[in-house]
């Protein structure tokens, strides 16, 4: 178990880190957006390839933070049945959805998407607008977002099984006591900080 539980703690790291700088993708997003519009209005003049780096930005954004989202319990539940059962019951329940639903569909998306990857990597596909820009980055997107999510669905059950052998705390219970607006201006500031 001690083995299992070291890489639950190095999936939950790599996991942390990614939703860490996933944050910057956001800034980075907001500023070709508004750069983009202000340009457009300015000067009259734009390009798709701005308008499409927003919309790979969105998807890195999206599919690479659905593991972060996952580690920190994020994730959208409805508990009116499962809230009124015993805490090992709910566990358990997880334990089954995680096995039975989220990792057959990591695998099965990700078996799909890795030909379509391969295929516009192979033949140098680009966006059929004007300006636009080469589409595998952003199909490679899809199958490591997954791998991402699988990973962090591991180590969900390997938190879970530990919690029900008494050998780790309740993984769905809050970690933090602040909120990630306030983790974000936390990490900024420790940043800068240290490039000062």
């Amino acid at each position: 178990m001690n083995g299992l539980l070291k890489f639950s703690q190095g999936v939950d790291a790599l996991n942390a880190w990614v939703g860490r700088w996933l944050s910057w993708l956001v800034l980075l997003m907001v500023l070709i957006s508004a750069g983009n519009a202000i340009v457009r209005k300015v000067f009259s003049n734009s390009s798709n390839a701005f308008l499409e780096i927003q919309w790979y930005l969105f998807a890195a954004i999206f599919l690479l933070a659905s593991a972060y989202t996952l580690l920190r319990n994020e994730h959208v539940k409805i508990d009116v049945v499962l809230g009124r059962f015993p805490r090992r019951t709910q566990v358990k329940v997880e334990i089954f959805g995680l096995l039975v639903f989220l990792l057959p569909f990591v695998v099965y998306v990700s078996a799909l998407s890795w030909p379509e990857v391969h295929k516009a990597f192979v033949s140098g596909e680009v966006s059929e607008n004007a300006g636009g820009l080469i589409r595998w980055p952003v199909y490679a997107l899809l199958p490591v977002g997954m791998a991402l999510l699988g990973l962090q669905g591991l180590s969900e059950v390997v938190k879970r099984l530990a919690f029900l052998a008494g050998r780790a705390p309740d993984p769905s219970a809050r970690q933090q006591a602040k909120t990630a607006e306030e983790e974000l201006a936390e990490a900024i500031r420790k940043q800068s900080g240290s490039a000062a």
